[in-house]
């Protein structure tokens, strides 16, 4: 059995999400707000579970109950353990070029608009919401320009060919969270066109922030 403890606008658990439906698992999740009451992520019961108190965890109790966070190591994890439907390409050169965007989205743009970070900027150094939310889209643009340059190879394609896979897990969601700040995504052509060609795969629906349980 898989547990998933996420929240339903986190990016990082919808990278999760997507995985596991791409991949076919069955999993249950377990809603931890990342707001109500100061956060629940910092809760005792939670941090006893992940000390690093972030989303997402995944539990895997059909080997040994072990516990992983972050959700690129999920994501590799999901793909050792389950290796149908994977979710990175066979070639090395071709592998190493979806981690590398991948981890760029996951590592170098993605921080930059956590909640916590932007929670710092507007309640401990007062940065008003009109410049939390130019300094958000100035990294974004800046990020996604370089995806942009980085997805030509796959042009006409997605990164496993006609499948999604890793890549998608993380590009998708930092599209979600580039609209909800009303970022004008018009420059990203490629970008577009690899993420109009998940939206319309169960999967991908499946993960949606709105179709989860904890919706808002």
């Amino acid at each position: 059995m898989l547990t998933l403890y996420s929240y339903w606008r986190s990016s990082a658990a919808y990278r999760v999400r997507i995985a596991l439906n791409l991949k076919g698992l069955a999993y249950e999740q377990v809603p931890v707000h990342l707001v109500k009451d100061g956060g629940e992520q910092h809760s005792a019961a939670y941090k006893a579970l992940n000390p690093q108190e972030l989303l997402p965890l995944l539990v895997d109790e059909g080997h040994d109950g072990v516990k992983i966070a972050q959700s690129l190591a999920i994501l590799e994890y999901l793909d050792e353990v389950f290796p149908g439907t994977p979710l990175l390409p066979r070639d090395p050169a071709q592998r190493a070029q979806v981690r590398a965007l991948a981890l760029h989205i996951a590592c170098d743009l993605h921080p930059l608009n956590n909640l916590r970070v932007l929670q710092y900027l507007s309640v401990e150094l007062g940065v008003a919401d009109a410049g939390r939310d130019a300094w958000y889209r100035h990294w974004l643009h800046s990020g996604l320009a370089a995806v942009e340059t980085g997805l030509a190879p796959f042009d006409g394609g997605l990164s496993l060919g006609e499948q999604p896979g890793y890549l998608e897990a993380c590009l998708i969601p930092q599209l979600y969270n580039a609209r909800r700040f009303n970022c004008d995504l018009a420059a990203y052509p490629r970008t577009l066109a690899m993420a109009a060609r998940c939206d319309a795969l169960p999967a991908f629906k499946q993960a949606a922030p709105g179709m989860q349980p904890d919706a808002e």
